[in-house]
């Protein structure tokens, strides 16, 4: 049977970088706090007039170039995204046309943080298949206009950023095994209540603040130390493998001190496990993307090693896919 496997890569953050002396000056929180408590020592903030497309299509562009293919030859597009330009039509929508891939299906997919690595899943399915051919996945998130700048527990967390993939087939290696998972009655502990069906904005959830994230961070910690190394080891048992074969793991880009319980958790060494939390904060479903395009651009990444991309998100929703890597076109 035919696998999937990624052909190219592309990034793309905003030009505004936001340090946590940035921050100092707007919300009772310190750099040192902020540091030790995640990781993170800056972040990128898209510009008022930028959107997730906008972000999503810089990225797609690079990714495209990198796989040496043009838009047209695109299948299909999957984009995972909570913050899309609109309810609808899908942000896939609006970057399929204008990258100009006029033969391809779309379709946006929310897992939160999660949906990047869902949508590798998803991707892989359909090439597998012999459906398609060359798929596009893209994670492309502008948090930033869905933090309340006033909440000091969400807005020293989150960045701007998208990541985006070709997917096409491969008769060696590529994308060995994914698994998915997801626990409804934790979706009190990451949301936003307003702005859907339950609560249609009015000028009341306006005023509640009902537009912004919410998120009860003990437990969502809690949740991701448990289930960022349990989903590495489940995806890795499926693909017959285990984590003496793990060359690198792409973790989602939350906190540096989950990555560091799931890196321990694995018994890897620091050096086996990619972190860029420090300079992006977390991107949400641009985390992955952004980091595997980063390590595959830094020569961390050979052909034929083992990668596993694992994350969590809001949902409650976990995904991790290993995959056997095959040099870029």
């Amino acid at each position: 049977m035919r696998k999937a496997t990624i052909t190219g890569l592309g990034k793309y953050l905003p030009e505004k970088v936001m340090t946590n002396k940035d921050l100092e000056k707007i919300v009772d929180t310190d750099d040192g706090w902020i540091k030790a408590r995640t990781g993170i020592e800056e972040r990128r903030i898209a510009a008022d007039d930028e959107t997730a497309s906008d972000l999503g299509v810089k990225a797609a562009e690079e990714a495209l170039k990198k796989a040496g293919i043009k838009a047209e030859e695109l299948d299909l597009i999957i984009v995972a995204t909570i913050t899309p330009d609109m309810p609808f039509p899908a942000t896939a929508c609006l970057i399929q046309d204008r990258i100009g891939a006029s033969n391809a299906g779309a379709f946006d997919l929310e897992a939160a943080c999660s949906g990047f690595v869902y949508g590798i899943s998803v991707a892989s399915s359909f090439i597998e298949s012999g459906m398609y051919d060359n798929i596009m996945v893209i994670g492309t998130e502008v948090l930033s206009k869905i933090i309340n700048w006033e909440d000091r527990g969400t807005c020293i967390l989150f960045g701007d950023g998208a990541g985006a993939a070709v997917l096409q087939p491969t008769d060696k290696g590529g994308i060995l095994a994914s698994d998915l998972g997801s626990d409804g009655s934790g979706g009190d502990t990451l949301y936003m209540p307003g702005g859907g069906s339950l609560k249609p904005a009015t000028h009341e959830t306006v005023d509640n603040k009902e537009h912004y994230l919410y998120m009860e961070g003990n437990q969502v910690f809690k949740f991701a130390v448990k289930i960022m190394s349990k989903a590495s080891l489940k995806v890795l048992k499926k693909a017959g493998l285990s984590t003496d074969d793990v060359d690198l793991l792409i973790p989602h880009q939350a906190n540096t001190r989950i990555i560091a319980s799931s890196t321990k958790r694995l018994k890897l060494k620091p050096e086996q496990v990619f972190v860029n939390l420090d300079k992006y904060g977390n991107t949400s479903a641009a985390s992955v993307p952004i980091a595997l395009a980063e390590a595959e651009e830094q020569g961390l990444i050979k052909n034929g090693d083992t990668i596993v991309l694992v994350a969590f998100g809001g949902g409650l929703t976990w995904a991790s896919t290993v995959l056997e890597w095959n040099d870029l076109k």
